[in-house]
């Protein structure tokens, strides 16, 4: 089954509240967050392959053998009831590795839609859920969203209960990418740390994440359990999301496990202008909420 080269793209995710739950007893955590989609992504160009494998390669980065990719390929290939031809995946990098943003999940979740085209099938719900089992906890939340792979919506259990909501799209968000990198491993580690402390960072209960949401970003009341205690062992996050509340935006924190920080805008001059301060020592890019 041959197909013509098919271009994708993979769009990154934000956090609007990040609550981490203790240590279950399988050892896994349970989390509480908005999950966005922005219009910073990655670009998948897919190529058929003779071999009935996924072949992917990254001009800019090694990827190991098996990765969210591949995963994501044989997982479809198992259920799709279907002949899925060999594809060769050729991936651009727009969405900072290890940032906190989504960008491995998300791009899972688009070669699943490049999948389902080229050989002309729709999963179901349910299994588009085990896709994202077999690949990665935030994968559930990429394969929910629109044709195109932009989503907002209540995320909680590790990731895989997914209720979209109606998206904002007057969000400006002004993205810091400070020089250093937390694993999601090590992130979660220190949380437990600060756990056994009886440390416990507050915030709106998982009820209250949609009504917060809709309100005026300068009443924003979302935490990020992962923010104290990253910012402890890399002072320059901390640093990041104070400059940026310098600048007078309406809310500032990090996505995810880090290491990325964000501060939202409603005003584009007001965002610009902080942009441009900050590009002098900091690298930042300007997006928009879709």
């Amino acid at each position: 089954m041959m197909f013509e080269t098919v271009l994708e793209k993979a769009y990154a995710k934000i956090n609007f509240g990040l609550k981490v739950l203790p240590k279950r007893e399988d050892g896994f955590h349970n989390i509480e967050s908005i999950f966005q989609t922005i219009d910073l992504y990655d670009e998948l160009i897919v190529s058929w392959n003779e071999k009935k494998e996924c072949k992917v390669h990254c001009e800019f980065m090694d990827l190991p053998a098996e990765n969210t990719l591949t995963k994501a390929y044989k997982a479809f290939v198992e259920i799709a009831g279907v002949e899925v031809p060999g594809v060769n995946v050729e991936l651009k990098k727009g969405i900072p590795s290890g940032g906190g943003l989504g960008g491995g999940s998300s791009d899972a979740a688009a070669l699943i839609r490049v999948l389902e085209n080229i050989c002309g099938i729709s999963l179901s719900n349910l299994q588009l859920d085990y896709v994202a089992s077999k690949t990665g906890s935030d994968v559930f939340f990429f394969m929910h969203g629109d044709k195109n792979g932009r989503s907002c919506a209540l995320v909680s259990g590790r990731g895989e209960i997914v209720k979209e909501i109606a998206p904002r799209k007057d969000l400006i968000l002004l993205l810091i990418f400070p020089k250093v990198s937390s694993s999601t491993k090590e992130a979660y580690s220190l949380v437990d740390e600060a756990y056994n402390r009886g440390e416990e960072v507050e915030g709106p209960d998982f009820s209250e994440l949609e009504f917060v949401y809709n309100k005026s970003v300068q009443n924003w009341s979302f935490k990020n359990t992962f923010t104290p205690v990253i910012s402890k062992v890399y002072p320059e996050i901390g640093k990041a999301i104070g400059e940026l509340e310098k600048l007078g935006c309406c809310y500032a924190e990090m996505s995810g496990s880090g290491s990325t920080v964000f501060g939202v805008f409603t005003l584009i001059q007001q965002a610009e202008f902080a942009c441009n301060l900050l590009a002098a020592t900091w690298d930042c890019k300007l997006v928009r909420t879709i």
